[in-house]
């Protein structure tokens, strides 16, 4: 799949293709990490009003392919949530372009960085998140400081 052939748009995470897409994220994660090192936003929380939530689509046919949400911390930074790409579109550069969109939600807000928590077990991930000029920082918010997370940051 090429990067051009996705759209990327802030939407609603309660319809279907938004819940499945969570849906499969939550299995990735549980295979990888104990239910208690897995911080994980429901679609309600998704829903908040502090929450910028966005779906990547295929053009050709709608389908939802890939997920990311932003969460407006009011402290000035944002932090990104609930970031995946379905196994069957990964290689097109989706994950990328998330990003991109998340940073560019960010300063459009005002925001002054970019926090996110990830785990050790995401390859793919870290290497994205560093590649997109993130660097590891300490732990924020109320995460708990666990082996399993890596905490990062990207200036903006």
């Amino acid at each position: 799949m090429t990067a051009s052939a996705v759209t990327i748009a802030q939407e609603s995470p309660r319809q279907p293709d938004a819940v499945a897409l969570v849906a499969a994220l939550d299995a990735y994660l549980k295979e990888r990490y104990a239910d208690d090192t897995c911080h994980l936003l429901d679609i309600e929380s998704l829903a908040a009003d502090d929450v910028r939530f966005f779906l990547a689509r295929r053009d050709d046919d709608g389908q939802a392919v890939g997920c990311a949400a932003l969460r407006v911390d009011p402290s000035g930074y944002g932090e990104v949530k609930r970031m995946f790409v379905s196994p069957q579109a990964r290689g097109g550069r989706i994950g990328e372009r998330l990003l991109d969109r998340l940073v560019e939600q960010a300063r459009a807000e005002g925001l002054t960085a970019l926090l996110l928590e990830t785990g050790i077990h995401q390859p793919e991930a870290v290497a994205l998140y560093r590649k997109a000029g993130f660097a590891a920082r300490g732990p924020y918010a109320d995460y708990p400081d666990i082996p399993e997370s890596l905490f990062m940051e990207r200036p903006l």
